[in-house]
């Protein structure tokens, strides 16, 4: 068979995800699956879509080894499947004309799972309310969530992962370049983000699942700032957190600036979220807890007297992602357990937020779990504050 034009992985990578993904469904007690999240169909076989929140899909999978799963799409859907993924049992429908829930019923009884114990990864925006209903009543059964189990799988990355995130983060990495070279008063916002996005997306970068995050001035207060056609002004703060992608591996980037001089208050609250990543960082390695790596981070700001400013959660684990998220399973924070292994990909951030000062900072960035330690792939990282 002629390889995909476009195929990110060997057939034989996908083929042993597979059977990896079939061992823990089997030992959770299930006999078999249906996947709609397109990063869990990505990972499983290669299928790159954009149109997963748009439309029905879904990879039925048996924990049977002697098939193949199928997957079944929109007809106009098909040619990405050629271009994407050696899976050769596909089947499509006529959108609004075809019962997709009743096609994976149809598919499900092929594969001789329609009675027994199914999973779904209900946690995907993917997997819209009606959509599982729908697939409930047609296979008259109740499904377990299974995200976490097809997440967990996704979290040690192999040497082929690895290079598409360096790659991503070199992207990423261009962006905070940009930033900092196209950074001036009078810029807008919506200007600033556009010279970072241009940057990546010129040297390769694919399209984020999340978009550019900035603010500036009194916006800085905000965490997730959607820019706006605010004009930046002299004394400000900005800060602004994208991704590089390579192959829908994200590597995330984060970087705090000031157009001249900020303030006392401003500079005080970078130093100590500089001192923050630092102390967070310093927790990170193999072994590690995530609940350590994020009490760690936290002694500086408490010990400055902020601890309300920093309602964050140090860091989370980061790789294959489509619109509208880029996060995984990993959770590096106090409420969590687990531990760090060699392999994981994961972005950390100090997020600070003054509210009635109308001031915030945010330094971080992505690193890579390494046999003796953690590799910093992209970011501005604890960096003194960048002042134009």
């Amino acid at each position: 068979m002629v390889k995909p034009a476009f195929q990110a992985f060997s057939e034989t990578e996908h083929r042993s995800r597979l059977k990896r993904a079939r061992e823990e469904l089997a030992a959770a007690g299930y006999d078999g699956c249906v996947i709609v999240a397109p990063e869990n169909l990505f990972y499983l076989t290669g299928y790159d879509s954009v149109c997963a929140n748009i439309c029905p899909q879904a990879l039925i999978l048996s924990v049977d080894e002697s098939r193949d799963p199928t997957l079944l799409v929109r007809n106009l859907d098909l040619p990405l499947v050629k271009e994407t993924s050696w899976l050769t049992d596909v089947r499509t429908y006529q959108l609004f004309a075809d019962d997709v829930a009743e096609l994976v019923r149809e598919i499900a009884d092929d594969h001789r799972i329609t009675n027994g114990r199914l999973g779904l990864d209900m946690q995907s925006p993917a997997v819209t309310g009606s959509y599982m209903r729908a697939l409930e009543a047609a296979i008259k059964s109740q499904f377990g969530d299974i995200s976490h189990l097809l997440n967990k799988l996704q979290l040690i990355k192999s040497p082929a992962e690895v290079q598409y995130m360096r790659e991503a983060a070199c992207y990423a990495n261009l962006g905070v370049e940009a930033a900092r070279k196209s950074l001036q008063p009078g810029i807008s916002e919506l200007a600033l983000c556009a010279a970072v996005e241009q940057a990546a997306r010129e040297a390769g970068s694919d399209y984020p699942a999340l978009p550019t995050e900035c603010g500036s001035g009194t916006r800085s207060a905000s965490g997730h700032a959607t820019p706006m056609p605010k004009i930046i002004g002299r004394n400000e703060l900005v800060h602004l957190e994208f991704a590089g992608v390579a192959r829908r591996y994200h590597s995330v980037a984060m970087i705090t600036m000031a157009t001249g001089d900020p303030g006392e208050g401003a500079r005080r609250l970078h130093d100590i979220g500089r001192e923050s990543l630092l102390a967070g960082l310093e927790e990170c390695r193999p072994g590690a807890r995530v609940a350590d790596i994020d009490i760690g981070s936290r002694k500086p700001i408490e010990r400055a007297g902020l601890g309300e400013a920093a309602q964050m959660r140090f860091g989370v684990g980061i790789g294959i992602a489509y619109p509208p998220i880029w996060l995984s399973s990993l959770q590096l924070d106090r409420f969590s357990s687990g531990t760090l292994v060699p392999g994981m990909t994961f972005y950390v951030h100090s997020w600070l937020s003054l509210a009635r000062e109308g001031l915030g900072v945010m330094l971080g960035g992505t690193y890579l779990v390494t046999e003796t330690g953690i590799e910093a792939l992209s970011g501005a990282g604890p960096a003194d504050l960048f002042s134009i």
